[in-house]
Order: structure tokens, then sequence, then C-alpha cells
């Protein structure tokens, strides 16, 4: 049986999905209050931006998935105005990428309250806020200038190594949403292999692009391939936790009885990315679809509105979730990809007790 230490994953990982036009208060409804300390929030009913908002930086402060842009400021009083002990609040629309007069969906995890620490592990100091039990941590950092190799590293505070690291620039020119996947070729040793968040490329690779690698203390990078030289940045974060999180990858059957990724957990959230062509990072969750199959999804390349689709269409299970289409972003033959996908409930909490499937 898949055990856990996490037997409430709502208490770390929650979904709301609410139609704020303005001010406005939003409540999680898990079984566990949920401080959120990283919003991923995004319009469903309408093509705006993804915002991603954490408690490191505080609440006027996002950056979007699906742009290269530096980080955005709203005013004070727009947009997110607050974290909430079991949600969060909204004031007036600016940006319109938490509220603005359509439907929108609010990914949430917690990291610790707010508070952070500064961390010397690397060879640049970080600030970090971690939640070792959830594995998850924001960094915030300056990069190292480009003289020498321009190798550096930085401590992420997960206390393991991690599973997946997605870094950005704060300010300064616009630079990619570079990231690092244990899924990409080379595993956990890989050094050189990246993919972008706002980019349907295939991995591409640069040497040391990574510096030195992932450890359980730090990440390594390289001003001149995924770094701006001497520019403030930020990194989210993941290690895996067993019946909470898992980041993978797998090979496409190119039909509708598909692969079935085991993941220990009922998921209520999952990203796929194509890595060997070009595809979106598509995103799926059980606020959006109650039922399976589930084909409401959104990709984290584009502004789009919410789509639904069969070509789309995969069924989250009790121990997984299972590809029921032939789309070549998703399932095609020989394909390779990757994953990161949070639990809804675990498949066996830590005394024994069974979750239920949809």
């Amino acid at each position: 049986m898949a055990y856990t230490n996490i037997n409430d994953p709502s208490a770390y990982f929650q979904v709301a999905l609410h139609s704020s036009a303005n001010a406005a208060t939003i409540t999680n409804d898990g079984n566990s209050d949920l401080q959120p300390d990283l919003i991923w929030s995004k319009a469903r009913g309408a093509g705006y931006n993804h915002g991603l908002y954490d408690s490191t930086r505080g609440v006027t402060k996002f950056l979007s998935s699906n742009s290269t842009s530096a980080e955005t400021t709203a005013s004070s009083g727009y947009d997110l105005t607050s974290f909430n002990t079991d949600g969060f609040s909204t004031g007036n629309n600016q940006y319109n990428t938490i509220c603005g007069g359509a439907t929108y969906v609010a990914w949430q995890w917690k990291a610790n309250g707010g508070t952070t620490v500064s961390n010397t592990d690397g060879s640049v100091t970080s600030t970090v806020q971690a939640n070792t039990d959830a594995g998850f941590s924001i960094v915030t950092f300056t990069s190292a200038a480009s003289s020498g190799t321009g190798i550096f590293s930085v401590g992420h505070g997960l206390g393991q190594v991690p599973a997946m690291v997605i870094t950005k620039n704060r300010g300064g020119s616009a630079s990619n949403w570079w990231t690092w996947h244990k899924g990409l070729t080379g595993g956990n040793s890989n050094t050189s292999y990246i993919v972008a968040l706002e980019r349907i490329t295939a991995e591409g690779s640069y040497s040391n692009a990574w510096g030195a690698g992932m450890t359980s203390s730090v990440f390594g990078m390289q001003s001149g391939n995924t770094a701006l030289a001497s520019t403030d940045y930020l990194a989210y974060c993941f290690a895996e936790k067993q019946g909470f999180s898992q980041f993978g990858n797998y090979t496409g059957w190119g039909n509708t009885n598909g692969m079935f990724i085991y993941t220990s957990f009922k998921p209520a959230f999952v990203i796929l990315k194509r890595i060997d062509g070009n595809a979106g990072w598509y995103m799926w969750d059980t606020k959006r679809e109650t039922f399976n199959p589930n084909n409401q999804y959104l990709n984290t390349v584009e502004a789009d509105a919410e789509q639904s689709a069969s070509t789309f269409d995969i069924d989250f299970l009790s121990n997984g979730f299972k590809l029921r289409n032939t789309n070549a972003g998703l399932n095609g033959t020989g394909g390779r990809y990757i994953y990161m996908a949070f639990a809804e409930n675990p498949f066996t909490t830590s005394t024994g007790i069974p979750t239920t499937a949809r």
C-alpha cells in the first residue's frame, strides 16, 4: 500500500474558483484552512494573463507564466490585496490577473506564512521561505555577475534534492521562465537540459545551464544561459512527497486507452508538457471539471480562456491519472512527456484508510 505523512493535502495545496470583478474575499473549502503563500491565478472565461503572486514578494507584485516580461507592480488596493488565513482577497481590477469580471481559478500552495530566512548554502545568498513537510520553497536572490564561467549556486531550503525548479527574473530585461525538471534528459544528473513555461518548444540544451546541478541544499544556474547577470530573481522549488506531490515522465502510446501514471494519490491538479516536440504546458484540476473524462484545460503558455475538447481527455483516478486521447501534445506514439501533480487525497492515509475514486 502507498502510505503518506500528509493525510490532508488541503493543508498545503488547494484550488479555488471565483468570479470576483473587484473587491471580494475568496475562502477555500478544503478540509483544512490554507493561508496561501503562492497563488497561481488564471481567468477561465477571458483571455487575460496568468498571475503568479507570492507572500515573499508581497500582494502587489506578480509575474505571468505566458510572458517573458519582468515583474509587474499593481497599484495598492488593486488585484490581489491580502493573503488570508483561509484564502485571499481582491480589490479593484487593474491587470485582470486575479479579478476582473470573468470566472477565475486560483491554484494555491502553502510555504511558511510569509516568514523568510537568509540562506548562505549557495555561492550567492538567497532569501528562502520553505515548507519542508510539503516540499515547496519560494526563493529570491540576485544572480551572479557573468565574469568567468558565470556558474553560481542558490540555497533552496528544501532539505532534499528538488524534483522541479522554476526560475524567473524579477527586474531588468525580459527573460525566459527557465525550468529544470527531473524528467528532462539526464534526470537528476541533468546540468544542461531546460524547458520554459512560456514556450511550446521542446527541451533545449546549453552547456552548464544548471551549473553544478541540484543537491539537497542548492540548485545551480549560469549567468549568460539560465540567468541574466546581476539581476533580481525568483525561484519556485518543489520536492516530491509521498502521497502529496509527484514529478515524473512517461512515453506516449498514441491511443485513447493511454498510459496510466501512478502517483500514490488522487490528483487535484496536473500539468503535462511534451519535451521532444512542440506543445504547451496543459493544466487540469478537479474543481473546474468534477467528472471523468476531464477535458477542461488551460495552458501556461497562453493568455487564452479555458477550453474544452475531447482531444484533451484525461481521467483523474484514486491513485493516479490516465491519458484518454491521441493528442500529440499529450499522448503521441513514442512521445516524451514530463508532468507535475498535486494531491486531493492520498491513495492510502498513514493509518491505512483508502481514498475513493471519482
